[in-house]
């Protein structure tokens, strides 16, 4: 399945600030001290030579990358039409079998992050929540089986 483009206006701001931290900070500094190291002399043993080109290649590399997907990502924004249900960008308070709660936000495939309990966009607790309202029962097909899961609050950040 293809990656969504859609982004959150936080998430979209920090790729921003990755690619201009990396072309306006770190890249003029890697380049300076790659130089550094050229003027050292033999770079087939220069450990700083060879680390630094590798370091520029590694931040050209992800540069690129942003420069890419920045053009094509669509920023959503939080639109009043959407409370009481499930859409991108909502905070989603989920209900196991047992009982257990967990808080849950649904962001674009480039800012989830588990550690904050941020899931894609194209994951499929988040497809099979689009949509739905509170005290709605979903099932979703996971590795260990089958889990049902009821939504207890929705909210969005404003």
């Amino acid at each position: 399945m293809a990656k969504s483009n859609y982004i959150t206006r936080s998430g979209w701001n920090a790729l921003d600030q990755e690619l201009k931290f990396l072309w306006k900070d770190e890249r003029p500094k890697v380049t300076q001290a790659v130089s550094d190291a050229a003027a050292l002399g033999d770079r087939s043993e220069n450990a700083e030579y060879i680390y630094g080109k590798r370091r520029l290649r590694e931040i050209d590399r992800r540069v690129r990358f942003l420069t890419k997907r920045l053009e094509v990502l669509q920023i959503v924004d939080y639109h009043p039409k959407q409370e009481g249900k499930v859409f991108f960008g909502a905070w989603v308070a989920l209900e196991n079998e047992a009982g257990e709660e967990k808080h849950y936000r649904i962001v674009g495939c480039d800012e989830f992050d588990p550690a904050k309990n941020w899931i894609s966009i194209d994951s499929p607790v988040a497809r099979a929540l689009i949509g739905k309202s509170i005290d709605d029962e979903i099932k979703v097909e996971t590795p260990s089986g089958l889990v049902i899961l009821y939504i207890n609050q929705i909210w969005y950040e404003k």
